[in-house]
């Protein structure tokens, strides 16, 4: 019975496991989260995958090999005063079967590290501004 569930913990565990479980929405706003609505918005499921992301397959497989792709920025780390533009994205739904709200924005150089990691989910918006 351990072996079974110690199996049932590294199958869940695996670099694949990310797509179980998976449907994100994500809005992108260029100039300012202000407007009535987001410039563009896409939706992703994994496991199949699926939605209106291009290249679904790879962003999925990507997502799964990026750990803690929604975490947020420690309040205690110390970031550069760079700033990155007015750009910012909202990603919600669930990534693993957990709730996901995750507000990327480019205000300082913490931001723009954060958003880079996960810039596959923001097609057409390179790291450094549009595309």
């Amino acid at each position: 019975m351990l072996a079974a569930v110690a199996a049932s913990v590294l199958a869940f565990a695996g670099p694949g496991s990310a797509a179980a479980g998976t449907e994100l929405r994500i809005r992108l706003w260029t100039e300012s989260r202000d407007a009535s609505a987001a410039d563009r918005t896409w939706t992703l499921e994994c496991a199949p995958a699926g939605g209106t992301l291009p290249q679904r397959a790879a962003a999925c497989r990507r997502l799964a090999d990026t750990k803690n792709p929604f975490a947020p920025i420690p309040k205690d780390l110390q970031c550069t005063q760079i700033y990155g533009g007015p750009a910012e994205a909202l990603v919600t739904g669930t990534y693993r079967g957990a709730k996901v709200w995750a507000l990327l924005s480019r205000r300082d150089g913490c931001q723009i590290a954060r958003w880079a990691r996960i810039a596959f989910l923001t097609p057409g918006y390179r790291s450094f501004g549009p595309s």
